[in-house]
């Protein structure tokens, strides 16, 4: 895979340097090199390797992109091995260690010997975020049973898969820690139901395994209402609801992906060594608010990564 991209730097007068990705399709300029601006020390993660899932977009690639720039070795792990490239030419260009790792996570040997893999190139796996996932929109008396088993075993089955690998050849003998991104579901997750059953069941193996497999710690983060890629999967019909989604908010704003990367970091780290069990929400308050609610005014937004861009249906 890697044989076939390459990353360069070029410089236009006295501006930022550029990064040119060369791939098959052509040559591609991505942005700016620039550090990430994290409000994490910059060794903090120094010598440690860090799964990360569904690190190829949206909050898994600013989450990889922290991490290196904190000086861990970031596993990338996702099932498109193109996407995963590319985090992998962003993170090389701007210092960082990173490498590509395609494997389908709801499939029980595949993540076996991913794991495997990894742990064979890097030694130990020192975290896992627990990153991947996705759904689709639709009301509970539409989906079917391939449908919800197609949630449920991308957003429960899959992490659980990668837990308890990472867990069994590693965290076990050596420590560690994991933490599951799950979801805003706490009051349910109208037309979205699969997914809001399947993060609800990895909440709860979040707090099972935090008991099972201490001293691992084992912790969640349930981003709200994200301004990032996965947003423009939707469908076109459902732009104006998503554009309306700030009004509902009482911090005024959707938030951003460096604020989602910046409570797994957090988790990840020794400030968080007795934090286990739980789930740490970024979401604005958004389920604090009452239905009438309108906003009295905007919170200031943290973005420290470099490569962040608004999702289409936001522009």
């Amino acid at each position: 895979m890697g044989a076939r991209w390459s990353a360069r730097r070029v410089r236009s007068g006295r501006g930022p340097r550029a990064v040119l990705i060369d791939s098959p399709r052509g040559t591609r300029r991505i942005g700016s090199v620039s550090s990430y601006q994290s409000v994490f020390r910059q060794s903090l993660f120094a010598g440690q390797t860090v799964v990360v899932t569904g690190g190829g977009s949206g909050i898994g690639r600013c989450t990889a992109h922290e991490l290196a720039s904190l000086g861990a070795h970031v596993a990338l792990v996702g099932r498109k091995p193109g996407k995963l490239e590319q985090v992998h030419q962003e993170i090389t260009a701007a210092g960082g260690v990173a490498k590509g790792y395609p494997c389908d996570i709801r499939e029980e040997d595949a993540v076996k010997k991913i794991v495997a893999a990894i742990l064979e190139d890097a030694g130990r796996i020192d975290a896992l975020v627990n990153n991947a996932g996705g759904q689709f929109p639709a009301p509970l008396e539409s989906i079917s049973q391939k449908g919800w088993e197609t949630v449920v075993r991308t957003n429960l089955t899959g992490g659980f898969l990668m837990a308890r690998e990472c867990y069994t050849q590693c965290m076990k003998a050596k420590g560690g820690a994991i933490v599951n991104i799950i979801a805003d579901m706490w009051q349910g997750m109208p037309g979205m139901g699969h997914s809001g059953a399947a993060r609800a069941g990895m909440l709860n193996f979040t707090e099972t395994a935090a008991f099972e497999w201490a001293p691992v710690r084992v912790n969640a983060v349930a981003p709200g209402w994200i301004a990032s890629s996965g947003m423009d999967h939707y469908p076109p019909e459902m732009a104006t609801h998503i554009r309306s989604l700030p009004r509902k908010s009482p911090a005024g704003r959707l938030g951003t992906e460096s604020e989602v990367s910046a409570a797994i970091v957090f988790l990840l780290s020794p400030a968080a060594g007795f934090i286990s069990g739980s789930c740490l929400r970024v979401d604005g308050a958004v389920p604090n608010a009452k239905r009438a609610f309108e906003p009295r005014g905007r919170t200031p937004a943290f973005d420290g990564f470099h490569l962040a861009s608004t999702p289409k249906v936001l522009s």
